[in-house]
């Protein structure tokens, strides 16, 4: 006979793991391993990033695995505005194949297709509590107005100084900027930068030919 009294524990909360993943044989033996577990369910599994929208849950995922080359080129450096419509949810990334680090640390995690059931969940406990205790985990990855002028002024070749003159702020201030611009995006790379700034129709294309 249970003496417990209603309310006296707390249930440990059930984090929801969505898999965006091709492969058949790779979610089923996700589903197997986390059969079960106390602590994580695979609540739903879709072969790419559009059967995943196509399929809402009631409840949203707290995890999302999935596969970094379902990313097509060019967002690859953007892979939380692909899923800017699920905020709460950390990314993490199934890794089987070589992957950039620059599009790795888009991610707030990664799993490898060689790590045991304890490994995996080590590493998705690792990126729950990482991103709990992280104030750069933010909600807004949008660039703000002086960001994009800062940016504009890095992809057309400025030194720092010279965007400082340019923009009659500080060194301090531009180097402040880029990384905020960098933390934003995940790019570091002037070439990446670039690109970013063609995509989102800051840069024209004929200002780089």
């Amino acid at each position: 006979m249970n003496n417990m009294q209603p309310g006296t524990m707390k249930a440990r909360k059930k984090y929801r793991i969505a898999v965006v993943e091709p492969s058949i044989l790779l979610s089923e033996g996700l589903k197997t391993m986390f059969h079960a577990n106390a602590e994580f369910e695979i609540a739903s599994c879709s072969t790419n990033i559009p059967h995943f929208f196509e399929r809402p849950t009631a409840i949203p995922p707290d995890i999302i695995l999935i596969n970094p080359m379902l990313i097509d080129f060019q967002r690859q450096n953007h892979v939380r505005a692909v899923f800017s419509s699920h905020p709460g949810a950390l990314l993490v990334a199934i890794v089987y194949h070589f992957i950039d680090q620059d599009v790795l640390r888009q991610y707030h995690g990664s799993i490898t297709v060689f790590d045991d059931a304890h490994k995996i969940q080590r590493k998705l406990n690792h990126a729950i509590n990482t991103n709990h205790n992280s104030p750069e985990t933010v909600d807004n990855f949008d660039l703000s107005d002086r960001e994009k002028e800062i940016l504009m002024s890095v992809v057309r070749g400025l030194q720092n100084k010279e965007i400082a003159d340019a923009h009659n702020i500080s060194i301090h201030t531009v180097i402040s900027h880029r990384k905020n611009i960098s933390r934003k995006t995940g790019i570091k790379s002037v070439a990446g930068l670039t690109v970013y700034a063609l995509l989102h129709h800051l840069l024209d294309q004929n200002e780089i030919e």
